[in-house]
């Protein structure tokens, strides 16, 4: 049966979702700084609302603008159970499109701050850092599991937690999946929170060059020299290819945010290059994509 609308009637509109970020972390991981960071990219910004006090908020209305809520273990009313609860409730309502943001740090960077600033933690006021800093990342844990964007800031200066901020949150940037690709140095241990990693140290390396050794893979002449090695060329094809199989497919999953890393022995020649030539492709390919070098921002930050 066809149901025919007078042409002076309205015609309903679907009620558009409502953006909601959730930022929580660890005391100490920069989850004050993120929360800056989304309120000057226009985000609504409450911190630490008591939990049982958020469907009213929701529920009221009158939100005109994406809503970012910091929670951590102050909130006065916190419980993990409570913002899984929350999470899962969000989830589920079509009138919210729900995202968590775990800014997460290492366990000796996080007490590292807090003896530099002489805090004390809010889960150990009579003990020390340390026991505060293990009880609250085992405390927040099925919390991180259920991370939509996690972001270590172990070796992030503020002024690179705002970038990566800025990246994933810019606005226009919430119909994307934002997608990174990493270099890192075995060495120094894998990163964080990175969805696919590729081993490129059975690639020729650079560094026995004593022309290049000084360089890195963002010069072309040790693009160059990887490129030569005559494993690369199918090696990349196939990487190429089975990322831009996975990307729509992720994303049609509604996945948020996708990292791919590449390692190598120190992080400086072939796992840049990787990184550098890979962005590149993906970018042909009109994938919007941010680039880290984990070990050269060490360097030029003299961590």
């Amino acid at each position: 049966m066809r149901v025919s609308t007078p042409a002076d009637m309205p015609i309903p509109q679907s009620k558009s979702r409502h953006r909601v970020v959730l930022v929580t972390g660890p005391s100490g991981a920069g989850r004050s700084t993120a929360i800056n960071t989304l309120e000057d990219l226009g985000f609504e910004v409450i911190d630490n609302l008591p939990i049982s006090l958020l469907p009213r908020l929701l529920e009221g209305g009158g939100l005109t603008r994406p809503l970012a809520l910091g929670l951590d273990v102050r909130n006065r009313d916190f419980s993990v159970n409570g913002v899984i609860e929350v999470i899962d409730d969000l989830t589920r309502d079509p009138n919210h499109d729900a995202e968590v943001l775990y800014l997460d740090c290492a366990p000796d960077v996080l007490i590292r701050r807090y003896s530099e600033t002489r805090r004390r933690h809010p889960l150990a006021s009579a003990e020390t850092a340390q026991d505060g800093v293990a009880r609250e990342i085992d405390l927040l844990g099925p919390i991180r599991a259920r991370a939509d964007i996690l972001i270590d800031t172990s070796e992030m200066t503020p002024h690179d937690l705002r970038d990566d901020i800025e990246r994933w949150f810019a606005k226009g940037r919430e119909a994307d999946m934002a997608l990174s690709v990493h270099s890192f140095s075995y060495k120094r241990g894998m990163p964080r929170g990175v969805d696919m990693v590729f081993d490129v140290r059975f690639l020729a390396n650079p560094y026995w060059d004593e022309s290049l050794r000084a360089l890195d893979g963002t010069d072309s002449r040790v693009q160059g020299y990887v490129q030569n090695d005559p494993r690369f060329a199918a090696f990349f094809q196939k990487v190429l290819e089975l990322t831009l199989l996975l990307l729509p497919a992720y994303q049609d999953e509604g996945k948020k945010h996708l990292a791919i890393a590449f390692g190598c022995t120190g992080g400086q020649h072939r796992s840049v290059t990787l990184a550098e030539i890979l962005s590149k492709a993906l970018a042909e390919h009109n994938w919007p994509v941010s680039i880290r070098h984990r070990e050269l921002e060490r360097r030029q930050s003299g961590i």
